[in-house]
């Protein structure tokens, strides 16, 4: 909101680092990553940062031409569960707009109540090494969610 102070952070592109990472220790939560769920995030061995809100669901953008109906496809994955939906301002906000509207009225038919990452209740967390990987759809690298480190 503005006027108040920052306490969370989300990398563009989930483009981040252990430099970032080091930053966003100021913060209740970051969501910088892909993944299944909320996790305490590990570089190369060593826990640095403050807890990620990964995005779980693919894009709308990502979907477009791998899947003849991105919007059903979308709604098909949300079921069971709560998940974290990433929206570009200049996507679902313009050009894809239709289809945004079409998602959260889908999800609204689901039964499911959209809220602020900051509202959802993180509890204790497990750690989760960040690694580097590619998601269909999306070009590059980006960080993920990797496996649980105990």
């Amino acid at each position: 909101m503005l006027g108040e102070a920052t306490h969370t952070w989300g990398a563009a592109g989930w483009q981040t680092n252990v430099h970032a990472a080091r930053f966003q220790e100021r913060f209740a939560y970051a969501s910088d990553t892909r993944g299944t769920h909320p996790f305490l995030p590990v570089w190369n061995g060593q826990p640095v940062g403050c807890p990620q809100v990964p995005t779980t669901l693919p894009t709308l953008d990502e979907l477009i031409g791998l899947h003849a109906d991105p919007v059903q496809h979308l709604l098909s994955l949300g079921r069971g569960g709560d998940h974290v939906f990433t929206a570009h301002a200049e996507l679902e906000g313009g050009k894809l707009i239709g289809l945004f509207d079409a998602l959260l009225s889908g999800w609204s038919k689901q039964g499911y109540e959209l809220v602020r990452t900051d509202r959802m209740p993180l509890g204790r967390l497990p750690r989760h090494a960040v690694i580097y990987g590619e998601v269909p759809g999306r070009s590059g690298t980006l960080a993920l969610q990797g496996k649980e480190v105990t």
